[in-house]
């Protein structure tokens, strides 16, 4: 009894009816046809066959006699795998490699394919699924069965216990339809909701920033952006020069990561650190320099952004005696740590930035000069939000984008009105303020369309707040100052709970926890109905 299989490459000088001598030969040696794959190019045909002999076959020796018959053939070659079989090893290696879980069945309910992540979250790993009636298997999955009957699914929250561990995710299922219009299976793709959560974080607050991070189209970002780009690379000091909120920090990181240099972004404000701990923080310091100082010393600024950059923000707002010191590590190339001897070898790239008119300040003599032409190598202005106005609405777009992610719920937009608003403020704050202003109408609105009320600048935000619920004057006059808050806090949640869809969302726009609102709205007795 010979039941063996056969697979073979058979390349023929094209002509027609090839397939069916073919097929003449396979029927008068009794073979059963698995599969065929025609393929023609330059004017050859090669045909991909497998074939299952019956008790009534001869030898594959003799099958492969009687193939040589045919006319025009012109090789014939043993292969190990159909052509079909190894588009499907590499697809399943694609598709085990991916982070999403991918679940398909045919249109009785048997899986077709699970890839790796699937098994995993769904506690299959030791089972032999495929082939298997899926409504057989642990964990429901009748939200598949159901795209069967012509039904689909976008953004299902599933939360499983299996024996790898508690897994949540989104899920999406769609039929699987022939060129008639007939289904013929269906397929479910599952994201794990901590990998979303991750990417998430990156869009809004990503390790590295490039130059593409920039958002902007007018003439004068282009300029800033095309010269900084030129310059990434040199080891000179940048000066970043701009008003405050424009952005000169985004502009460090972007240089940073298109430099050569090789580690880290160091970035330090000198107006926000005390002028007791500014030297400290910036050349470190040798064990028992001073009461307070740590057992063992500390590195500096300097050296920890060896072979990196060190952004030194506000450099205009830097002490007399720490602007000496920073001349002399930029000229030496070395740091000397408080209360040591040893010049410590730094090789760090310097970029500073200031909001400040520094050359006044020299006048002033509350800059030294001799800094300044040090830092002032390789000068980029970075321009105000009042001077590229045609940025806005791509501004506004990426913050509502921003906006949106955090809470998970779609992007909203802005009305003709409130984007006219927009355009007539004069923007002291820049971009930080517009980011605001965006980020607090995406909170306000209860809307899709967010209209001119509920962009609120700083100056209005007092007042909109307690416009949320009036309060009757004489209640407030009677009322103490926590008694007056909790009412502020009490309009303010419940405002938010009735514009997100779920409490932990509401929460997330707050910027408070699941557990902090959930005692809040008992507080208050808030419901989200």
């Amino acid at each position: 009894m010979n039941n063996s299989t056969l697979k073979l490459e058979l390349l023929f000088i094209d002509r027609k009816q090839i397939v069916e001598d073919i097929t003449r030969v396979a029927s008068a040696n009794d073979l059963n046809i698995i599969s065929m794959e025609v393929e023609n190019k330059d004017e050859k045909t090669l045909i991909y066959i497998e074939t299952k002999s019956s008790r009534f076959s001869p030898s594959n020796k003799t099958i492969i006699k009687c193939l040589k018959q045919i006319s025009d053939l012109v090789e014939i070659t043993h292969i190990h795998s159909m052509p079909q079989e190894i588009r499907e090893r590499r697809l399943k290696v694609v598709l085990d490699s991916i982070s999403d879980g991918i679940l398909s069945i045919d249109k009785f309910g048997y899986i077709t394919f699970i890839n790796r992540v699937a098994k995993n979250m769904l506690g299959w790993n030791h089972l032999s699924v495929l082939g298997k009636k899926i409504s057989s298997l642990p964990m429901e999955n009748y939200d598949l069965i159901e795209c069967l009957k012509g039904k689909s699914f976008q953004n299902k929250k599933r939360n499983v216990i299996t024996p790898n561990g508690r897994f949540q995710f989104f899920s999406a299922g769609v039929p699987i339809k022939d060129i008639t219009g007939k289904i013929t299976g269906a397929i479910k793709i599952m994201r794990n909701m901590k990998e979303l959560k991750a990417l998430a974080d990156e869009v809004t607050y990503p390790s590295q920033h490039t130059f593409s991070d920039i958002i902007g189209k007018s003439a004068s970002i282009m300029d800033a952006i095309s010269f900084a780009q030129k310059i990434a690379v040199s080891s000179s000091i940048v000066s970043i020069r701009g008003e405050s909120g424009t952005g000169k920090e985004l502009f460090a990181r972007a240089i940073h990561t298109q430099s050569a240099v090789s580690d880290e972004f160091v970035a330090v404000n000198c107006a926000s650190l005390p002028v007791s701990l500014l030297e400290s923080e910036l050349f470190g310091y040798e064990k028992g320099s001073f009461t307070g100082a740590r057992k063992k010393g500390k590195q500096g600024l300097f050296e920890i952004a060896d072979n990196g950059t060190l952004f030194l923000d506000e450099i205009a707002d830097m002490p007399m005696g720490a602007q000496a010191k920073i001349l002399r590590v930029i000229q030496e190339k070395s740091v000397r740590r408080i209360g040591g001897v040893k010049e410590i070898p730094v090789n760090t790239r310097v970029i500073t930035a200031t909001s400040r008119l520094i050359e006044q300040m020299i006048k002033d003599n509350t800059f030294r000069e001799d800094l300044y032409y040090r830092i002032n190598v390789l000068p980029i202005h970075v321009p105000p939000l009042k001077e590229r106005y045609e940025d806005i609405p791509l501004l506004v777009d990426h913050f509502l984008s921003r906006a949106a992610i955090k809470v998970g719920i779609k992007p909203k937009k802005l009305s003709d009105t409130a984007m006219k608003k927009l355009l007539n403020h004069n923007w002291p704050g820049n971009i930080r303020e517009l980011k605001n202003v965006i980020e607090r109408g995406s909170i306000i609105s209860d809307k899709d369309i967010i209209d001119e009320n509920s962009i609120i600048f700083g100056h209005d935000i007092e007042s909109t707040i307690r416009g949320l619920e009036a309060i009757p004057s004489n209640d407030l006059e009677n009322s103490s100052l926590k008694a007056r808050v909790g009412s502020y806090e009490k309009q303010i949640i419940k405002s938010t709970l009735t514009k997100h869809p779920s409490i932990r969302k509401s929460a997330k726009a707050l910027n408070i926890s699941h557990t902090t609102i959930l005692n809040k709205m008992k507080k208050y007795g808030l419901t989200t109905k």
